[in-house]
């Protein structure tokens, strides 16, 4: 009697701290920039639910993607891995079924783990007991149905992914319809009507992104369990427009990232450098379930208990095959931004940013009548730079590449960032291809997204199966 009493008793306790362990909400947009968000700063976006979240939550002005590009960027989110290593470092490729999502992990922890919305990730049914394609034009119709159908007796984790602002545009009675007059395009795009009119309908879905936001919280509070609840705002990879979608510039790399939990979370903000891949580690580290050896990012718990703590002074990215050929690496140090083109022969263009939109083709016609500013010009640029060198903070559009200054006050930074990314590309097992993914229209028949492909970089050197972070923090 006294060892199933013991035994019964132990069971119990696991379940009550089961129950205890907080719950998740991992709000993922797609293609939303932070500078087109109120809480970071624009005028003209309504984003009230956000604003909310971030004026009782914490904001992080530094938070690094690994890859400006859809499908890479959610494998690295979902492995806590650089593309190369995670084994899908292209658009539209699928995730191998040897790496580990960490909510695979909560899976087994107890966790009831939900996907709805975007997945874009190949198959992932191993970690989630619902995947739900969502309902409706923005597909996020079902999100609030499924918190309150979740069993009661377990924490959850709900990947909620939504499909604004993804193009193309739809406009529907859940946000404001914007006056292009109202609009300032940044200044690397031509400022006339078909630009003014093409950000109007990416706002519109900017906003409609909150609306859902404010839908999950809504639903979280009255269900009251707020105070046992992170809600985390994040996006993919910058707005679908030149020069940023793709991109390592500020415009593409940079993601919004909130964290509010009113029970743990002190309103704030932090310039703390974090990476896309530190995101699994921190979700793991506060559900004191085990990581897997496979991440390479690092928990930043301690951020969220102290804004000026700092865990990584290095953040690296990836500019990969999405639609045009690409082989790009970056490193984040401090206020300095380091980009190292493979190919510079090469324009550095995606789909947003040739013809087939308007912003872009607003540009590619204002190019052809010699009426761009030198600034307006980056995505016709060809040759282009094999290295590039930008301070963010005097910088903040990174238009002067220091890299090209004749001065030699830049020759530190530019050594050690130059070593820096060196042992990044050692450590983690990266590969400049030699038989890349072609562009999609150089391919007989034009390439259909999927097939054929070249090989990934990484491949000639097995990264997907080296786990090592690479430089972490400054020896």
């Amino acid at each position: 009697m006294g060892l199933a009493a013991s035994a019964l008793g132990a069971l119990a306790h696991g379940e009550m701290e089961k129950k205890n362990r907080p719950n998740f909400i991992f709000y993922i947009t797609d293609d939303i920039s932070p500078d087109d968000l109120g809480c970071y700063g624009n005028t003209v976006v309504k984003t009230p639910h956000l604003d909310k979240l971030a004026d009782e939550g914490l904001v992080f002005d530094n938070a690094c993607l690994n890859i400006s590009s859809c499908s890479p960027s959610r494998c690295s989110y979902i492995t806590g891995r650089y593309p190369h290593n995670h084994g899908a470092p292209e658009l539209h490729t699928t995730l191998p079924t040897d790496q580990h999502p960490f909510p695979q992990a909560l899976r087994q922890a107890g966790y009831y783990t939900v996907l709805s919305g975007k997945n874009h990730m190949g198959d992932v049914k191993r970690a989630f007991d619902l995947i739900s394609p969502g309902k409706g034009p923005g597909r996020q119709e079902d999100w609030v149905k499924i918190l309150q159908q979740r069993p009661k007796d377990k924490p959850f984790f709900c990947w909620f992914a939504s499909v604004d602002a993804h193009r193309d545009w739809q406009v529907d009675n859940t946000a404001p319809v914007y006056d292009p007059d109202q609009i300032q395009p940044p200044p690397f795009l031509y400022d006339g009507p078909q630009t003014r009119e093409d950000l109007a309908g990416y706002y519109h879905e900017v906003s409609r992104s909150d609306y859902y936001l404010g839908q999950l919280r809504r639903e979280v509070e009255q269900q009251g369990i707020a105070d046992h609840t992170y809600i985390v705002y994040c996006s993919d990879n910058g707005r679908p427009f030149p020069r940023c979608k793709t991109r390592l510039y500020d415009s593409g790399i940079k993601s919004p990232l909130v964290i509010w939990q009113p029970a743990v979370i002190k309103p704030g903000r932090t310039g703390s450098l974090v990476s896309a891949i530190d995101v699994a580690p921190t979700f793991l580290e506060l559900a004191e379930v085990a990581r897997s050896p496979q991440i390479q990012g690092v928990s930043f718990v301690s951020v969220l208990k102290d804004p000026k703590a700092t865990v990584r002074d290095y953040a690296f990215a990836e500019h990969n095959w999405h639609v045009y050929q690409a082989h790009e690496r970056m490193v984040r140090y401090q206020n300095w931004l380091y980009i190292r083109n493979a190919w510079p022969d090469r324009q550095s263009l995606c789909e947003e940013s040739n013809d087939t939109f308007p912003a872009g083709q607003e540009l590619w016609k204002q190019q052809a009548l010699g009426q761009l500013h030198p600034h307006q010009q980056d995505v016709f640029r060809k040759p282009r730079p094999s290295e590039e060198l930008y301070d963010v903070h005097a910088d903040p559009y990174q238009f002067t590449n220091l890299a090209e200054s004749a001065s030699g006050c830049y020759q530190e930074v530019l050594t050690h960032l130059r070593e820096t990314l060196d042992r990044w590309v050692e450590q983690t097992g990266d590969t400049i291809p030699q038989n890349p993914t072609k562009d999609r229209n150089d391919t007989d028949p034009p390439q259909n997204q999927k097939d054929p492909r070249g090989t990934f970089p990484g491949a000639e050197r097995n990264a997907e199966r080296i786990n090592h972070p690479g430089p972490i923090r400054r020896e």
